[in-house]
């Protein structure tokens, strides 16, 4: 996959360099409450997280989550792109962002960029997006790229409602 480039970003492929600000994202305290905790705690198991999360993606479907990198100055700011999930019949988009990053439209602009290039490039026939329902953040973002709540399902390995955006 080439770079995706938007106004302000690049979207890009994850490399095993990238292991120390992935140690960071995923310890993130609102990646853990809104996404999951991976239990990803040394710079190793970051690496393994790429290897067989967003790399193995790459391999078996021709995309998966991306590094989001400030273009201005390469600055990774977060991740975002495209996961197909194993009993979900739609590709969704997903992202999480550091806090520093947070509040200035880098959410939107990756997320609408990653679902276009799923509609356009990839031919997917939709790309829908699965929230915690108490993440009204991230319902604000799925919003802002055109994706109207469908209400509360249940999604495979979570407990509790998974809020589902098409």
């Amino acid at each position: 996959m080439l770079p995706i480039i938007t106004a302000r970003l690049r979207l890009r492929e994850f490399v095993l360099a990238d292991a120390p600000f992935v140690l960071q994202l995923l310890n993130d305290p609102d990646f853990v409450r809104f996404i999951a905790d991976k239990q990803v705690r040394s710079l190793a198991q970051a690496q393994q997280y790429l290897m067989h999360g967003p790399m193995a993606s790459y391999a078996a479907n021709g995309f998966g989550l991306w590094c989001v990198e400030r273009l201005c100055d390469a600055q990774p700011l977060g991740m975002c792109g495209l996961i197909r999930r194993h009993n979900v019949p739609d590709v969704d988009v997903g992202y999480a962002f550091m806090p520093a990053a947070r509040g200035y439209g880098y959410a939107v602009e990756a997320a609408a960029a990653a679902r276009a290039y799923g509609l356009g490039e990839l031919g997917l026939p939709r790309v829908v997006g699965f929230i915690d329902p108490a993440n009204l953040a991230s319902a604000r973002v799925l919003q802002a790229i055109g994706l109207q709540s469908q209400g509360l399902v249940a999604f495979p390995g979570v407990e509790g409602d998974t809020e589902l955006f098409a």
